[in-house]
């Protein structure tokens, strides 16, 4: 049976306030000391700010930076185990604002474990997101470098890739059924930074499943496979029998195996610039100049 959460004792510091990504704000006994993270991307934010040595648990896919891969895991981003949670008596668990497990989530809460909600939902959110995680571990001055880095790149990667006429693209990320990212996905963000545009932006749902008409009716310049490593290119021989496609008349059918692209964190950075390198070469080699 699970008792009330009872955290760890006061430290010597003083008791802090922050707010997390959400504008809810958290005040503590003092800075954390010992972490959960039961999220990915919030686990690499958090080894980002300067704050991984403090990450005590997180959960399966959390394997970004190389230091994370060592840290004790404790379920998935779909389920944890509440009890080991509670055994390690943590200062803060990280969860992630409406993607974690919210039954567990509201768990946690009634065991009066505090709660820092971890919400990112464009490329822009990264630095403020990691400022904040700075104030909650005290890390500052890491977390501003970390902040001013992202900032750095995305201003580059929109200078060198999202000037001129924009490219249509469908991601697929399943093949059977074909699913697709909607307008609020954070890939759909990355497009946008590469000077593309998803086909599918208009669609609310964060993986929305498409049909083939749909696909033909939009009629995309280009398919990028966004899948596993090993079937990227099997996902796009499957396109080839629909010789009206834009994609398909051009050869623009681009494999992207590259899997920092579905990550939430600075990694996502790269795997940005990786999708933005492939599209930028599908342009200058592959599409009709006018």
């Amino acid at each position: 049976m699970l008792l009330a959460f009872v955290g760890t004792p006061l430290a010597a510091s003083a008791a802090t306030t922050v707010v997390d990504d959400t504008g809810r704000s958290l005040t503590l006994a003092h800075v954390p000391q010992k972490i959960i993270s039961i999220a990915p991307g919030a686990t690499e934010m958090l080894f980002a700010a300067g704050a991984g040595p403090r990450v005590i648990a997180t959960v399966e896919f959390s394997d970004a930076p190389a230091g994370a891969r060592k840290v004790p895991r404790i379920g998935d981003s779909n389920a944890i185990d509440i009890e080991r949670v509670v055994a390690l008596r943590p200062d803060v668990v990280v969860v992630w604002d409406g993607g974690s497990n919210a039954g567990q989530v509201a768990q946690l809460e009634r065991l009066g474990i505090p709660l820092y909600r971890h919400k990112i939902v464009r490329l822009a959110d990264m630095p403020p997101s990691l400022r904040r995680l700075g104030a909650l571990a005290d890390t500052r001055p890491i977390a501003e470098k970390a902040a001013l880095d992202v900032e750095s790149r995305l201003a580059r990667l929109a200078t060198t890739y999202g000037t001129g006429a924009r490219l249509t693209v469908l991601l697929q990320v399943w093949n059977r059924p074909i699913y697709t990212v909607g307008g609020s996905h954070m890939m759909t963000d990355s497009l946008r930074l590469c000077g593309a545009r998803n086909v599918f932006d208009d669609l609310r749902e964060q993986g929305p499943a498409v049909d083939l008409e749909a696909v033909i009716a939009r009629n995309p310049q280009v398919i990028v496979a966004v899948a596993p490593p090993g079937v990227a290119r099997d996902w796009l021989n499957e396109w080839q029998r629909y010789g009206t496609l834009q994609a398909v008349k051009n050869n623009a059918l681009v494999p992207f195996e590259d899997t920092r692209l579905s990550r939430l964190g600075p990694s996502m950075l790269d795997g940005t610039e990786a999708l933005c390198q492939a599209l930028d070469g599908v342009r200058r080699t592959r599409l009709p100049r006018n």
